[in-house]
């Protein structure tokens, strides 16, 4: 079936570039194709509706918001356009989400002051946030994020900015006390290197993007099933158009990786759509209804995508059972 459906999004896009506005289809300037039948979501390709129907209460758990009213960090090598909540309320209709977790993006440095924003908006009772700070920060601004929804600090290590390698263990036992998590976006490289650190922490390791692992023998893959066997690591099934060698429509390569988790420790894994998609050049954007639809691959029994889906985050991010 999914097949099919990829076969189907893949003939509607080529359609699209040969007959353009004529045939109903057309790229706007956010990368969006559109069709008088389908959801237009800025920054996704594709309108069609997700061929997985998802249960109740599941969630996102990897999104950005970016707004211009807020300032950006002078160091930010990514600087999209604005990809506003009204926007992503567009890709919850499309996907059948209902809860959502904001990552603060690396745009915005330490200036968490966007992140708080769109959580008010949102709400605590389907949002929750995902801060950056630095060692400067205070316990006050802590407690003031907590109360806000933030359940977790993010080091991107991928890019030289506002985090760095030194900063994750004072940091991990800061926000012990307030329940959190720290959430690495780390090459595979790095991630293998800090083996010690993640073992050492007092709180638990959530991996971006499948911890960017494509092949089996990448030896990070090996220190992030470890933690996960001891109920310590997380895994975070988003961002495979980053990584993937194999590309759009199956990302066979990393759904294998996928899979892997999975079955190492289901309850250890949860799903992200990593809109807006920001690393992504405009003619290169994911179809987001393609991107659930592959947890139907990663995980065909039903049990197993609700809790990715529903549980996993309901334990992660604090939210209501």
């Amino acid at each position: 079936m999914i097949k099919k459906a990829i076969t189907r999004r893949t003939f509607l896009k080529g359609a699209g570039l040969a007959l353009g506005v004529m045939g109903g289809i057309q790229f706007t300037a956010k990368g969006v194709w559109s069709d008088p039948g389908g959801i237009m979501v800025p920054y996704s390709i594709g309108t069609e509706l997700p061929r997985l129907k998802v249960p109740k209460n599941s969630t996102d758990c990897h999104h950005h918001i970016y707004d211009s009213r807020f300032p950006v960090d002078p160091t930010a090598t990514v600087r999209p356009g604005d990809a506003s909540i009204a926007d992503y309320r567009l890709l919850q209709k499309r996907l059948g989400t209902m809860r959502n977790v904001i990552i603060q993006p690396s745009t915005y440095g330490v200036d968490n002051s966007g992140l708080v924003a769109a959580l008010k908006e949102f709400g605590l009772t389907a949002t929750r946030g995902v801060a950056v700070v630095n060692t400067s920060v205070s316990d006050e601004e802590l407690k003031k994020l907590n109360a806000v929804g933030v359940r977790g600090i993010r080091f991107n290590l991928a890019q030289a900015g506002a985090t760095s390698m030194e900063m994750v263990m004072p940091l991990s036992k800061r926000i012990h006390a307030l329940g959190w998590h720290i959430q690495i976006n780390a090459p595979t490289e790095t991630i293998t290197a800090g083996a010690d650190i993640w073992n050492n922490v007092p709180c638990p390791v959530v991996f971006d993007h499948l911890g960017h692992v494509v092949a089996a023998s990448n030896p990070a893959l090996n220190v992030i099933m470890g933690l996960m066997k001891k109920g310590k690591g997380w895994v975070k099934l988003s961002g495979v158009y980053i990584d993937s060698k194999v590309g759009t429509p199956t990302y066979a390569d990393m759904v294998e990786t996928g899979k892997v988790y999975i079955k190492v420790a289901p309850g250890q894994v949860v799903w992200g759509s990593d809109w807006p998609h920001p690393t992504a050049k405009p003619d290169r954007r994911p179809d987001d209804a393609i991107l659930l639809d592959l947890l139907t691959e990663y995980a065909p029994d039903v049990t197993t995508r609700n809790r990715i889906l529903v549980s996993n985050p309901e334990r992660l991010y604090d939210f209501p059972k």
